[in-house]
């Protein structure tokens, strides 16, 4: 069911501040009811005579094993609705899951459907579910997307309970700061709920619908960016409070007190975080100042994510450790039981008197036993001593005679001193980069732990990443300037990584790849990486540019530990 959930699009769902004026009958496949708006709000931006044509529609005759292009065999119907129908299928050419909308190409929604879906195309930006394919064949039209049966949708997030306030910090963060640039290709959703915003298990959110939503159910705003920033707010609000902001209960979160209005989320629940309950309001009040700090509204998602960057950072929890219980002395010590009662026969054999040892030997004879003994002692250390460091020797010259395995530079030893690393910062420049890669796990790449790793998010279709960008990895801050010979990176699964570096004289770390010098590269699970020489730097990059195929069908990268070395 939680693959279900997670990769199902949020086209049946209609609640979220509007009423309701009809609700169909049927339910699709995953026990959600799918309901058809018919209010005076966004759904009725069509005209009465489109809606009307829309609604007569006769979804596709299909069934479970249809293949469309000969390669996407329908699995599952998810979505019914409005002439159209959403399905979990199999890409039997990658051998992947996908998604599909299907729709006559009749149907009056058809055109614009092909039309949102080509320009989410590309955009390409990871932090949305990625169209995969767009078509028009045999007189349908269907869209393939992304089916991420590792994520969870925030509807399921908030029925558990309320984020802290450093999840819903990153829920606000990546969310207002993928809508910022889809807005800055052009690109809206008017459609962004609870149902369509994914978690994955890394903990990176994933927005699923762009243009595409609106478009299956005819959506139009003269304002789309208000409208997107308004629908941030509202899932900010839901995170901080499990409430929805409005009078009605929408995606089974029960609404505010009818009468009341719009109230500031530490209002509704104790605890809040005080900069984010004022940051839902700025989003959510945005035709005008808040009542509470009369700051500016944020009207649209740039706007809100710079609202966001200029907050203080929230840190995540500290993790509890419980106190170990006080050592307990137990009733078996020294060899013998415990004193105990009773007349028993344990009382009787606790009881019992140690016997007394021999006293020392005194006379001439002991005191002669006692040096002969003595050096033959020491005769014996003596040559265990002789024969460990001559096999030692011999050890060393043979290892002195082979040759070093070690990537990169030249046959030189690749040992060194330890050098100390002050920070680990991840690290995903543009172009393709979001400028993060779930940061709050890096510092488990040199926490000196067997049992934990940084891993970066999933890429689909292709080793190098999906072929978004070169590349993705961390940056070692060594606190200052330091001579470095060599790395060693110690990963899951068969990974190509870079050994770079930044230049001596570099104050901060560069923001760009171009800013680290390449100085070796390898593959591996267990990678040294050599400089031909060794360099001067305080800032070394560990680059991961191809990716191991994980069981789930996702490439992932995970690395468990790094040392430099001197």
């Amino acid at each position: 069911m939680a693959e279900r959930s997670t990769a199902a699009v949020d086209v049946a769902d209609t609640s979220g501040g509007e009423p309701l004026a009809a609700k169909a009958d049927e339910a699709t496949t995953d026990g959600m009811k799918a309901e058809k708006v018919a209010d005076a709000g966004q759904d009725t931006a069509d005209s009465g005579a489109k809606s009307a044509t829309a609604s007569e529609a006769e979804p596709p005759e299909l069934h479970s094993g249809h293949k469309l292009a000969r390669r996407y065999r329908l699995e599952e119907c998810v979505t019914r609705l409005d002439g159209f129908s959403s399905w979990r299928a199999v890409d039997e050419k990658l051998r992947r899951a996908v998604g599909v909308h299907i729709l006559p190409a009749d149907h009056p929604r058809a055109r614009p459907v092909l039309s949102a879906a080509r320009s989410a195309a590309l955009l390409g930006d990871p932090r949305f579910v990625q169209v995969l394919d767009a078509v028009e064949e045999n007189d349908l039209v269907y869209v393939v997307h992304e089916w991420l049966p590792d994520a969870t949708e925030l509807t399921a997030v908030l029925a558990s309970g309320p984020l802290e306030p450093h999840d819903a910090y990153q829920l606000v963060t990546q969310v207002s700061q993928a809508m910022a640039a889809a807005h800055r290709e052009g690109l809206a959703h008017l459609r962004l709920t609870p149902g369509s915003v994914l978690r994955t298990s890394s903990g990176q959110y994933r927005i699923r619908g762009l243009a595409i939503m609106a478009a299956l159910r005819g959506l139009t705003s003269e304002h789309p960016q208000r409208t997107d920033t308004e629908a941030i707010g509202a899932l900010l609000y839901a995170a901080l409070t499990q409430r929805w902001p409005y009078e009605n209960d929408a995606y089974g979160l029960s609404g505010l007190p009818k009468g009341v209005g719009l109230i500031a989320p530490d209002q509704v629940r104790a605890g809040v975080h005080r900069g984010l309950s004022e940051l839902a309001m700025r989003a959510l009040v945005n035709d005008g100042a808040t009542a509470s700090r009369q700051e500016q509204p944020c009207t649209t998602p740039e706007e809100l994510a710079k609202a966001v960057s200029a907050m203080p950072r929230i840190r995540p929890p500290e993790p509890s450790f419980t106190t170990p219980p006080p050592y307990q002395r137990t009733g078996y010590q020294q060899g013998s039981y415990a004193q105990t009662s009773g007349t028993g026969r344990t009382g009787a054999a606790a009881t019992r008197p140690v016997p007394t040892p021999p006293a020392p030997l005194q006379s001439r004879t002991g005191k002669a036993a006692k040096w002969c003994v003595s050096a033959l002692l020491i005769a014996a250390l003596g040559l265990g001593s002789w024969q460990l460091a001559d096999t030692l020797l011999k050890d060393r010259n043979q290892d002195d005679s082979g040759s070093s395995q070690t990537t990169g530079g030249n046959a030189e030893s690749a040992s060194g001193k330890p050098v100390r690393i002050d920070k680990v910062v991840d690290f995903d420049p543009p172009p393709g980069g979001d400028g993060t890669e779930n940061p709050q796990e890096a510092t488990k790449a040199a926490d000196g732990k067997a049992d934990t790793y940084w891993p970066t998010r999933n890429y689909y279709g292709r080793s190098d990443l999906g072929g978004l960008k070169s590349g993705v990895g961390l940056v070692l801050d060594l606190k200052k300037v330091q001579q470095v010979g060599s790395i060693k990176v110690d990963l899951i699964g068969n990974t190509s990584l870079d050994f770079r570096a930044a230049p001596e004289d570099s104050g901060d770390a560069p923001t760009s790849l171009d800013g680290y010098k390449k100085i070796a590269s390898g593959e591996g699970e267990s990678v040294t990486l050599r400089a031909k020489e060794p360099i001067k730097t305080r800032y070394v990059l560990v680059w991961l540019t191809d990716l191991p195929l994980k069981d789930d069908g996702n490439y992932r990268g995970q690395i468990k530990e790094i040392q430099v070395l001197s």
